[in-house]
């Protein structure tokens, strides 16, 4: 009996060694990140579209651009059904995504406009997301009401998320982990809890050192890291008159493919990093060189 465990014994610890073994020479697999942090491949682009434009050449010039994501705007109240439709259909061909764009800063306050906008823009069936630009900042009683329309653009925040079955992203200046709500709250942070991902408007002409697209975004970025929600950095190409470092508008086409491929290759340390969008279509077709 003895020589039947000692046996049986030997043979299970000859296992126990062989699995020992094998899991030694195995290379260990890390975790992949989730796919809403992963990072963003250089080259991903997106694209603001206000205009109506014809969208046959703007699906041929996003696909030519590296646009993964197109946030057109929606008006229920316009009509435009058919081109939409027609858009959605390129966009689809382009494996480009579609959202529908909106926003005023008087959303703030005027919800049922926003929720009218939302509930439409979700019963066309043509839009995988929502992309609401509300820029609350912009409203004349900011300075002086700031306390009081925080809560009401965070409450909007809410009710449009929740209006729908579409996730909303949201547009973002790069300085709002600057305020601090009641309570010690960080107002970025209040905002990356209410939403599926933002676009940073971090509108510099350099790529990276001080007051640059990564260096004005960094906060933004790492906040958004932190709760796996994605984060685009924003390229402006119109005229900005107030502020020369702000958009390409008057550079090349040749000056903003380097300073966004160099603004790629530095923000790829960012797991929240998701690509850069290019505000908008019609001034960055514009662009000569």
């Amino acid at each position: 009996m003895r020589r039947v465990l000692d046996s049986a014994a030997q043979t299970l610890l000859c296992g126990l060694l062989v699995a020992v073994a094998l899991i030694a020479a195995t290379p260990p697999r890390l975790p992949g990140l989730a796919p809403e942090t992963s990072v963003a491949p250089p080259g991903t682009r997106a694209m603001w579209l206000w205009e109506h434009d014809d969208p046959g050449p703007v699906v041929d010039w996003a696909a030519a651009n590296g646009v993964r994501a197109l946030f057109a705007y929606y008006d229920p109240r316009a009509g435009d059904t058919p081109r939409l439709r027609r858009l959605r259909e390129l966009c689809d061909a382009a494996g480009i995504m579609l959202d529908a764009l909106g926003g005023e800063p008087g959303w703030t306050t005027d919800h049922a406009t926003a929720l009218a906008w939302a509930e439409g823009a979700a019963a066309t069936g043509l839009f995988h997301g929502l992309h609401l630009d509300v820029e609350p900042y912009l409203l004349p009683s900011w300075g002086r009401d700031q306390a009081s329309l925080v809560p009401r653009y965070l409450a909007l925040l809410d009710e449009t998320a929740a209006a729908t079955d579409l996730p909303l992203e949201a547009d973002v200046p790069f300085w709002l982990p600057t305020v601090t709500l009641a309570g010690g709250v960080n107002l970025a942070d209040a905002v990356l809890a209410r939403v599926s991902g933002v676009t940073v408007m971090s509108y510099r002409t350099t790529a990276t050192g001080a007051n640059s697209m990564v260096g004005v975004a960094d906060d933004l970025l790492r906040r958004a890291g932190r709760v796996a929600k994605p984060a685009r950095l924003g390229a402006e190409t119109q005229a900005l008159g107030d502020c020369a470092y702000c958009s390409f508008h008057g550079t090349t086409a040749g000056q903003l493919r380097r300073t966004l491929a160099a603004v790629d290759s530095a923000a790829q340390r960012y797991p929240a990093f998701a690509g850069i969008a290019v505000h908008q279509y019609e001034s960055w077709v514009a662009l000569s060189g």
